[in-house]
């Protein structure tokens, strides 16, 4: 039986920016530091969020290291030996990913003149990116408008608002304009990245930190819990 207080309409925009001011004033003194976070290179961060496609960060973190310390830009990247980039990315697992890498390279170097695109359709048209990915180098490299939702996000989005979705909440179009309201700010990096490291940090799938976090007073997820 679903329990009265959840929903399926999309929270108001007083809500979410609620919720959106709680998480930013959380991540500006939580924040995650890793490489990707630190570069103007938009390539970088397309690569580090394929290598992040399924994958802890911290397993991530000094394969991304080598990787780029050995094939500094796009260019390298496209033009190395299949069986050296398979070397570097072996810890990761998913061997999809090491040709996946390198024909982006590719087509960036081929069709974009080496620039990552700026528009979520031919970001999504590059093999092993998607909406996600999209999503992610649009708001994180440039700062753009544009939502993202994995399974994280949705864990997040279905506590606190409490969403009623199906088993795969990423395709949940209620979730996904939720997303879209979540970075209608003037600062869609932080935002999303904010959302990113609270469900790392607090809103974790077992144990959450009820007594860390920020929300829990306004969080469906919580005053279920707890009446």
């Amino acid at each position: 039986m679903v329990n009265s207080r959840m929903t399926t309409n999309i929270p108001s925009t007083f809500k979410v920016a609620f919720f959106r001011r709680k998480l930013l004033t959380w991540f500006r003194t939580n924040a995650r530091d890793y490489p990707w976070r630190n570069t103007n290179d938009p390539f970088k961060l397309l690569i580090a969020e394929m290598m992040l496609r399924r994958t802890r960060a911290d397993q991530v973190e000094n394969v991304y290291i080598n990787l780029f310390n050995k094939y500094p830009d796009v260019g390298s990247i496209a033009q190395a030996k299949p069986e050296d980039l398979m070397t570097l990315l072996y810890p990761l697992g998913l061997r999809w990913r090491v040709p996946a890498f390198q024909e982006v390279a590719q087509i960036l170097v081929n069709k974009y003149d080496c620039k990552v695109p700026k528009d979520r359709t031919q970001l999504n048209d590059l093999p092993g990116v998607g909406e996600y990915v999209a999503g992610a180098v649009l708001s994180i490299a440039f700062n753009q408008k544009e939502w993202m939702v994995d399974s994280n996000i949705v864990r997040v989005f279905k506590r606190y608002f409490g969403f009623v979705t199906n088993k795969d909440g990423r395709r949940d179009k209620f979730l996904i304009h939720t997303a879209q309201k979540y970075v209608s700010s003037n600062n869609p990096r932080e935002s999303n990245l904010a959302i990113l490291d609270f469900a790392a940090i607090i809103c974790t799938a077992k144990n959450p930190q009820h007594n860390l976090c920020p929300l829990k007073r306004s969080c469906m997820y919580f005053r279920n819990s707890i009446t």
